[in-house]
């Protein structure tokens, strides 16, 4: 029977005066396929079997000539690569329908289920080609001609490229296997020369069709579809058109069956549409989590990174922790820092850091699954500020947890913690000050901190350009000092009492002034301290941050003020004591000189209360000096006004 066609195929052939050597532009085998279309019609109409099935073939056969009649008045047809292609496919399609038709008019078809199987197969291939010959005629990529368009001008430039895409976007729509993998090999160079190129992609309408293909049958078309949507979800523009045109369910089903490139394609582009929350909660509910979880664990090491990214971003949404919590998680995501690139050995970093942003329970599970070793060696082992960062990022989360503390203690976290803040660049060091601040929840915990050499560091953190730092700064010392052994540390500083008492300047409102309150209180315990304060001027600011109902501020400030009086009193008696000998001594001179001046001194003495004018004491020296012409007497007169003058200073 295949004899019987090909000699009708050589017949018809013939009858239209074309050979098949001469068929090769579009106008010939658009000619052929009219031709063919009107003998397959009339066969169906002649067929005795399967009446139901031909029917419904026949109506599609009907609307073929008026399409390719209005195909055969386009412009440039001889010039349409993909027109050639659909007349080809659809002339072998007709020729089927006329071998069909003969067996089912011969009543010789063979089997009857695989009859009507190939009948079916027949209707398919039919729909197919009305639906492209409609989006050929529809879509105007046989209106230009490319060749004709200058491509002098930047925008004559940018049309010739819409119009490339959209003969790409119809090889996509119509074309063969082989002709889609060409039409997204070259959209990809596209794509990937210019991110303008992208959005021009997607403002032609492509993204529809680009996530039909994910589904595709052949992977290698998968593949290039996965790469091309990675394209525009990792595009701020366009990843809302991936997600309006149903994306993010085909890129979930990529990771479960796709091949190692389309899952590392899918798992990138999801990795872009999961920083949006709203896209994050929609990837969960499509079954992302368990799917990025296996990929993981055995996936490329691309595919790896880009799952880690995506949890990274899924985990920060913060009803989404426990889902990923419960789906098995932690472990893979431990592995994956001690195992993997270094992209994944970052997203997985950062996804046990978002995990542990505010559950306890989930931080305690981190810490018992393993993770501190492996974080302190990615956090030994980094070399960029970023990946610091995020290492000594999820070890501070994993502090917030006091049961954590002791576990963190003996994995050497501390010494850690004082190098970062030592020497690491300013981003680190405010990581590290947060993760002092968790870590000081206790005694114990506080003086192990001390010996590991935290306090010379954040002392100089209280003079760093950021307000952020200083706050930390002051937060942690106000924690440490509660230990005395640390305030002695904290005491060897020249610049800890001072940085603390600038801090309380109200015209920093960024910095927050309950902890440098609370850090000068633990300290004011000790005299030197106090009065440090007050040289330093905390007393000016404390009655600032009173009258502000600041808390601790009038508490301190009473404490300094009554520090300050006793030591007036202390000194002012230790004045008057010295006076009181040397009025003893003096009256005793008298005595033993002149007896009624003596007796002139004591009245005023005893009378005044020692706070007679100066006058007094003048006119019983210049008495003696005169009367006795001695002159020692004007060293007694000199030595009693300096006396008196101490007494009234």
């Amino acid at each position: 029977m295949g004899v019987v066609v090909v000699q009708a195929k050589e017949q018809v052939v013939k009858e239209q005066g074309v050979q098949y050597g001469e068929m090769d532009t579009a106008e010939a085998w658009l000619r052929h396929a009219q031709h063919l279309t009107t003998v397959a019609v009339t066969d169906a109409s002649l067929v005795k079997a399967f009446l139901g099935r031909w029917k419904a073939i026949e109506n599609r056969l009907l609307q073929l000539p008026s399409l390719l009649t209005e195909m055969a008045h386009l412009h440039c047809l001889s010039d349409n690569k993909v027109c050639k292609e659909l007349l080809q496919a659809m002339i072998e399609t007709l020729e089927e329908a006329r071998g069909l038709a003969t067996k089912c008019t011969e009543l010789n078809y063979g089997g009857k289920l695989h009859t009507q199987s190939n009948l079916d197969s027949l209707c398919g291939k039919l729909d197919l080609h009305i639906h492209d010959c409609q989006l050929m005629i529809t879509s105007g990529i046989m209106q230009e001609n490319p060749l004709a368009i200058c491509r002098v001008t930047p925008e004559s430039t940018r049309e010739a490229i819409r119009w490339t895409i959209r003969d790409l976007l119809a090889h996509l729509q119509i074309g063969s296997v082989d002709c889609k993998q060409r039409a997204l090999d070259s959209m990809l160079r596209l794509m990937s020369d210019d991110d303008k190129n992208i959005l021009m992609v997607a403002g032609q309408g492509a993204v529809t069709t680009l996530v039909h293909l994910l589904d595709a049958s052949q992977p290698a078309i998968r593949e290039r579809s996965a790469a091309a949507i990675c394209l525009l979800a990792l595009n701020d523009s366009c990843e809302h058109a991936v997600v309006a045109e149903g994306g993010i369910a085909p890129l979930v089903r990529l990771l479960d069956s796709g091949s190692p490139r389309a899952q590392e394609k899918a798992a990138a582009g999801l990795q872009g549409l999961s920083i949006s929350d709203e896209n994050a909660r929609a990837i969960t509910a499509h079954g992302g989590v368990p799917a990025l979880i296996e990929i993981c664990r055995a996936g490329t090491p691309g595919a790896q990174a880009a799952a880690a990214g995506s949890l990274r971003n899924l985990a920060a949404v913060e009803e989404l922790r426990s889902g990923i919590v419960e789906d098995g998680a932690i472990p893979i995501v431990i592995t994956l820092v001690s195992s993997g690139t270094s992209m994944a050995q970052e997203n997985a970093a950062a996804t046990l850091q978002n995990l542990a942003v505010s559950d306890d329970s989930i931080r305690w599970r981190i810490v018992e699954d393993g993770a501190v070793q492996p974080l302190i060696r990615y956090l030994d082992s980094s070399v960029e500020a970023c990946a610091q960062e995020i290492a000594l990022g999820a070890l501070r989360n994993l502090a917030a947890c006091r049961d954590n503390i002791d576990v963190l203690c003996h994995a050497g976290f501390l010494p850690r913690l004082a190098n970062c803040l030592r020497s690491g660049p300013v981003a680190v060091q405010l990581v590290a000050a947060a993760a002092v601040c968790h870590t000081a929840c206790s005694s114990e915990s506080r003086r192990l901190l001390g010996e590991a050499g935290i306090i010379g560091p954040l002392v100089k953190l209280l003079d760093a350009k950021s307000n952020t730092a200083q706050e930390y700064s002051a937060q942690a010392l106000a924690l440490l000092l509660l230990v005395e052994e640390n305030r002695k540390l904290f005491l060897a500083e020249d610049w800890g009492i001072i940085g603390l008492v600038l801090l309380l300047d109200t015209r920093f409102q960024e910095v927050g002034k309950q902890f440098p309150i609370a850090a000068l209180q633990a300290l004011s315990g000790n005299a030197k301290c106090r009065k440090q304060m007050v040289t330093a001027g905390a007393c000016y600011h404390l009655r600032q941050l009173a009258d502000m109902d600041v808390t601790g501020a009038k508490r301190l400030l009473d404490r300094l003020v009554t520090g300050k009086f006793r030591s007036i009193i202390s000194k002012t008696l230790m004045v008057r004591n010295q006076l009181l000998f040397s009025q003893l001594w003096f009256s005793i001179l008298l005595l033993s000189v002149d007896t009624e001046l003596y007796v002139l001194y004591i009245y005023v003495w005893n009378t005044k209360c020692l706070l007679e004018p100066i006058c007094v004491y003048v006119y019983i020296v210049m008495h003696l000096c005169l009367k006795y012409q001695m002159f020692y007497w004007e060293l007694i007169c000199v030595y009693l006004l300096l006396q008196i003058n101490a007494f009234h200073n």
